[in-house]
């Protein structure tokens, strides 16, 4: 099944990412590896590669390919980093984040969103991603520090523990703003002071926990 969706993920990455920026050849490469209909109901694997997002269990989604691409790429990832995840969700993200780095840990706060994302992950082989259910706003610290960090739910705010537990250098891509709309900003820690771009405008579901959203 793999192989039947390759030329649809090719086409994904010609039409959808390169024109709008995506430029990293390694984040290419991943987005065109990583089987995105694998994480997605039955139902909507069809549409797995449209420019959209798509509804998955719990009141979540999983995020148009584009954007998937495109807070990927602005953690710069070289292949030796360890990467933390807050939002496992579908899975899709931290798989294609696996396949840049060197480890992968991602937090979920919904048991039956990391069960399944787990039964993938070993369906896939991928192995240097360890998951487990928590309030990702507090992070996990005890495999601090972490290279690079990725959130992938909105927030009022970035949480003080995952700024704490960001390397030095380290970068951290987060979306922050209201309950409707976001800004993506990246967090670059360097020296001991932290930097803040603006990235786009985007919409994201809800940062749950002790730092974000009640």
């Amino acid at each position: 099944m793999n192989g039947k969706y390759a030329t649809v993920r090719e086409r994904m990455v010609q039409e959808q990412l390169v024109p709008r920026g995506i430029t990293d050849e390694r984040v290419l490469e991943a987005m065109r590896t990583v089987p995105r209909h694998c994480f997605v109901d039955g139902a909507l694997q069809s549409r797995a590669y449209g420019d959209f997002p798509l509804p998955i269990s719990s009141g979540q989604t999983i995020s148009q390919p584009y954007i998937v691409a495109s807070m990927t790429q602005a953690l710069a990832l070289t292949g030796t980093e360890r990467v933390l995840e807050i939002g496992t969700g579908s899975g899709y993200q931290a798989a294609v984040l696996s396949r840049l780095c060197a480890q992968v840990f991602t937090v979920e706060r919904i048991n039956v969103l990391l069960a399944g994302a787990r039964r993938i992950y070993d369906e896939l082989t991928y192995y240097n991603i360890m998951a487990k259910l928590d309030d990702g706003t507090l992070g996990w610290p005890e495999n601090a520090p972490y290279d690079a960090i990725m959130v992938t739910a909105g927030g009022p705010a970035v949480p003080e523990p995952l700024v704490e537990q960001l390397a030095d250098p380290g970068r951290l891509v987060i979306p922050v703003g209201d309950q409707c709309l976001q800004t993506l900003q990246l967090l670059e820690k360097k020296a001991g002071e932290v930097v803040v771009h603006d990235i786009e405008d985007v919409r994201f579901v809800d940062l749950v926990g002790k730092y974000g959203w009640k």
